[in-house]
């Protein structure tokens, strides 16, 4: 039996050597920290979650991401039954709390007899030929990055994704905060009222702003100025330097919301989210930030209700690098130039959590296929699963190709359907048949072989 190499131990490579292992196929995970820190990271944890701890919405009939959920579970995802298992309230959104989640995920690799974790940094892609799985994610160490520059042939791309700030609970003042989901949604795990919201009127709003745009930021180097950023997560300053109302149709938006003190729809609204099972820790949703600590704890402290603040985290920045995978990638994440390696993760240009562990689940699925002379077909692109692979492999032209959640607009249209939530439920229901169908041939040829 074949072995496979797995460089990275983050989403998508824990993701990928669970689905080996479940195939019975042996995996040395290979995994930098605490040898080699990054930027981000703050332990030597599997699947550690460095920005949000939210996977986003979870609702699987109307949202691609929910819809995404769905056929991980489907295809027992790793990495979503330790996020069900560690989930906090959050609307109709999926959280985790982030450090019982990373725990489960590497307590779970750790036991698995297939399964060999290796501590140590990979400095060049390997010439031994064996199967190799890249998921270093958007923190390449620079020589692994230098060696896939110069086996690609191809410049990195690269952008930066910012990290949001995280409060103690008790420090809120709950005399002016009032805890809300937005229109009272129940979620996983959710009461309705699951987030803390802290309310603005207009002047308070606009002084925020004001002071948001007047306070200083961290310097680029040199190497980082031509970066663009991830317009899925912008620092929040660089929103409001879009216009005076850009957060107020953003992450401060007041929909959906009634302040209790005053009965009144806020004229701009913070809402906070509980970031770990305890409770005790709350992220400011949306405020990822590029602000120097001081004046970002003291920004942050105009905020009704933030005023005696204490953060566990204050927000930060990271590069986040990728390749150009419509150009490099086939259909099944191997580098074409060298089809034993495979690469999975954010680093293949997708963006988001749940999206870097399912592309790491199907590099997982492919390179076990291949071990055992059983490879499966892709997934129908009618899935999300199948939408998210075609983008990244060829659904994007290479010339603009550019990080991408998953999304409706990636699916396949469906002809003489109705508009807004009939179109949604009807890509959502093609999916999830379609899925079923792919998985039963995949079961057949497995069978047979």
């Amino acid at each position: 039996m074949k072995q496979v190499r797995i460089i990275g131990g983050g989403l998508a490579g824990s993701e990928a050597a669970w689905q080996l292992a479940r195939a019975g196929v042996p995996v040395t995970l290979h995994e930098m920290r605490p040898i080699k820190p990054t930027e981000a990271h703050h332990t030597d944890r599997c699947a550690e979650l460095v920005c949000s701890n939210s996977f986003r919405s979870d609702d699987s009939d109307y949202n691609a991401v929910g819809l995404l959920h769905s056929e991980m579970r489907r295809m027992n995802s790793l990495i979503m039954h330790c996020a069900d298992a560690h989930q906090v309230p959050a609307g109709g959104a999926l959280a985790v709390d982030r450090e019982g989640f990373a725990e489960a995920v590497t307590a779970v690799l750790a036991a698995e007899p297939l399964i060999t974790i290796k501590r140590e940094e990979i400095l060049a892609l390997p010439e031994d030929g064996m199967p190799t799985i890249i998921a270093t994610g958007p923190l390449t160490s620079a020589p692994l990055a230098e060696s896939i520059r110069a086996i690609t042939g191809q410049d990195a791309l690269a952008f930066f994704d910012a990290i949001a700030p995280i409060v103690h609970r008790e420090s809120i003042d709950m005399s002016k905060a009032w805890m809300q989901s937005r229109y009272d949604k129940v979620g996983p795990g959710g009461t309705g009222s699951d987030y803390i919201n802290c309310a603005m009127n207009k002047a308070q709003y606009e002084n925020f702003i004001a002071e948001l745009l007047a306070a200083p930021t961290t310097n680029f180097k040199e190497w980082e100025k031509s970066t663009p950023y991830f317009e899925g997560c912008l620092p929040i300053e660089v929103m409001a330097s879009r216009g005076i109302d850009t957060l107020r149709y953003g992450p401060m938006k007041p929909v959906g919301l009634t302040n209790p003190y005053s009965g009144d729809r806020p004229y701009a609204v913070i809402q906070l989210r509980q970031d770990n099972a305890l409770g005790t820790l709350y992220n400011i949703v949306g405020f990822q930030t590029k602000l120097k600590y001081a004046e970002q704890a003291r920004v942050l402290r105009l905020i009704p209700g933030l005023e005696k603040a204490e953060f566990a985290r204050l927000g930060g920045l990271h590069r986040n690098t990728f390749i150009n995978s419509p150009l490099l990638l086939d259909e099944r994440l191997c580098l074409k130039t060298r089809p034993n390696v495979r690469f999975a993760g954010q680093i293949t240009g997708v963006e988001g959590y749940i999206e870097s562990a399912a592309i790491g689940l199907l590099a997982g699925l492919f390179a076990a296929g291949e071990c055992k002379s059983q490879l499966p077909t892709t997934p129908p692109r009618t899935t999300a699963l199948g939408a998210l692979l075609t983008h990244i492999t060829g659904g994007a032209e290479a010339e603009t190709f550019q990080p991408m959640n998953v999304n409706f607009g990636l699916f396949p249209e469906i002809v003489d359907a109705k508009g807004g939530r009939d179109r949604k439920l009807g890509y959502t229901q093609r999916a999830k048949k379609d899925l079923e169908n792919w998985l039963s041939v995949c079961a057949q040829t497995s069978a047979a072989a």
